[in-house]
């Protein structure tokens, strides 16, 4: 299995920026800059996460399947709720608003803030909030975020998170 470095990760999202057409950001002459908030209406599906763990001894669950709904209702901000089979190997549920206020190329860069359940060592397994970088790239029918997990004592393992989505609305 190919090891993901953080220098593939890294190559895996210029190759994301590259291959999107410009005109994902129809409007903005810059390479980057801040978007402009207007109204969307659009629901996106995904099938959970991939998560690869910067501690690999930990023998964590990588396979993050699941099922998530992505409400973009302006061009910065999307509200979002799921459920996942998370790293402990238990179920966690999930509701949150992405803000990407800017972008670089294809890319809108920001964070996902909001609220987690299911980790047996954070909170006994009850709901927590948190705060969490994230880029993500979109074209037509077909989205990628990229979360950057961090880690947290011995409760929380930081990953980089990799989610799929296709637009359905």
């Amino acid at each position: 299995m190919l090891k993901l470095t953080r220098w593939r990760a890294t190559l895996i999202l210029a190759a994301c920026s590259v291959l999107t057409p410009a005109s994902v950001h129809a409007g903005q002459g810059d390479l980057f800059g801040l978007l402009d908030n207007k109204p969307l209406s659009e629901t996106w599906l995904n099938a959970g996460f991939y998560s690869y763990h910067f501690n690999r001894d930990k023998g964590l669950n990588g396979n993050n399947l699941g099922f998530g709904a992505e409400y973009r209702f302006s061009t910065v901000a999307s509200a979002t709720a799921g459920r996942f089979y998370n790293s402990d190997r238990e179920y966690s549920n999930y509701v949150g608003v992405y803000y990407q206020p800017v972008y670089i190329g294809p890319v809108r860069l920001g964070l996902v803030a909001g609220g987690f359940n299911g980790y047996p060592k954070m909170r006994r397994g009850d709901w927590f909030l948190a705060a969490i970088p994230v880029a993500s790239v979109e074209y037509k029918n077909v989205g990628l975020n990229l979360a950057v997990i961090p880690s947290y004592k011995d409760r929380l393992y930081g990953a980089l998170s990799f989610q799929l989505k296709i637009k359905v609305f």
